[in-house]
């Protein structure tokens, strides 16, 4: 089992920029494809950008490339999202989730996912 807990959420401003932290428990936590996917209400959730459990591959959704950082902490079972040049569609939960396959650009590939942080973009 793994467990995710996402911080860093909240109301922020387009133009600026916004930083989630996902923390990973478990024992073979750093075995996994870790990710980030995000949802508005009434759509289905959808990816945003993942990294390789070696740190090396990363890949990120249409929406956000370009304009954003996916980074990983080994030691520290630690994820890292950076969106830059935010735009009032960004504004979504945003979910920390880990699976087994690469890429894991569809939320059918994931195995686990944390509770979900609002981020809020007001223009």
């Amino acid at each position: 089992q793994v467990q995710l807990v996402e911080s860093g959420g909240g109301l922020v401003q387009a133009g600026g920029s916004l930083r989630l932290s996902c923390a990973a428990s478990g024992r073979t936590a750093n075995q996994y494809v870790m990710a980030w996917f995000r949802q508005v209400p009434g759509k289905k959730r959808n990816f945003v950008a993942g990294i390789m459990s070696d740190e090396g591959l990363k890949d990120y959704g249409d929406s956000v490339k370009d304009r954003s950082t996916i980074s990983r902490d080994i030691a520290k079972n630690t994820v890292t999202l950076e969106i830059y040049t935010l735009k009032a569609e960004d504004t979504a939960v945003y979910y920390c989730v880990a699976g087994t396959r690469w890429p894991i650009t569809d939320e059918q590939f994931v195995t686990y996912w944390g509770q979900g942080t609002q981020v809020t973009v007001s223009s």
